[in-house]
């Protein structure tokens, strides 16, 4: 059975080597001073003194005989994934309005690795947030209309899971003026049902997930959901909205007013 496991086609598709890709297609200078401290201890590092094609193998980004690039390597330091994974990118739409028929003000793709993404999104999202005054007994403090926590976990939660191996839509980011969509393509997996994904954990991308989780992107132990809900309950924001269907996963939050 471990032999049958180690079998690149039988696992998950993030562990998967995509051919025709090569090391170039790798920022390995992201990878020494971002990716590889965030696994490994420094001190460790320089002791052990290994290649950079071994370094590369250990932690499931290559192959270890060709050093062919896995999927996981193209998402999480790859260039360009979605020169690879066609549907490996973000697109962020922001409306004047409250439906498609508004006026679009910002239209952008991310095309770039998890890293990458996130110091890109971050301050994107920053940007359209508006503050209110809120009233707290004898204090007055300005709010977001939605908190940065919900809106990162919920962001950063749809690349973890969604399903780069057979849909070439991206992760979509959809900011209208009263309310943010972000969907994902891929619905349930393994033991996750539409009836029980707030409280049952499984992972399409588990490398994908283990590399978010060292990186600090994502906490990989369920709490995602519940800490969507937390913040936004905290900002004054009603409830997200989960849409769930064979093919795709939605979530809507709904502006605090």
């Amino acid at each position: 059975m471990l032999t049958e496991r180690r079998r690149s086609a039988d696992g998950p598709f993030d562990s998967r080597p995509l051919l025709g890709s090569s090391t170039q297609d790798l920022d390995l200078d992201l990878f020494r001073t971002t990716y590889l401290p965030s696994f490994v201890d420094p001190d460790v590092i320089e002791e052990n003194g290994r290649p950079l094609a071994q370094q590369l193998a250990s932690l499931h980004l290559a192959t270890p005989t060709d050093h062919v690039p896995t999927a996981l390597g193209l998402l999480a330091v790859g260039f360009d994934p979605s020169a690879r994974i066609p549907g490996a990118y973000v697109q962020f739409v922001r409306y004047q309005g409250d439906d498609l028929d508004a006026a679009v003000v910002d239209d952008q793709e991310l095309r770039f690795n998890v890293v990458d993404t996130s110091a890109r999104l971050e301050p994107l999202l920053r940007s359209n947030l508006r503050t209110r005054l809120v009233e707290d007994g004898f204090k007055e403090e300005q709010r977001p209309d939605y908190p940065l926590e919900a809106l990162r976990e919920v962001c950063m939660n749809a690349l973890m899971h969604r399903n780069y191996e057979s849909s070439y839509a991206p992760t979509r980011i959809v900011w209208f003026d009263d309310r943010i969509e972000v969907t994902n393509p891929g619905g349930p997996f393994g033991q996750v049902r539409s009836d029980n994904f707030a409280r049952v954990n499984d992972y399409r991308n588990p490398s994908l997930a283990a590399a978010m989780k060292a990186l600090g992107y994502v906490n990989r132990f369920g709490r995602g959901i519940g800490r969507i809900e937390a913040s936004l309950r905290r900002n004054g924001n009603p409830p997200a909205e989960f849409l769930v269907d064979d093919s795709s996963w939605s979530v809507t939050l709904r502006r605090a007013v």
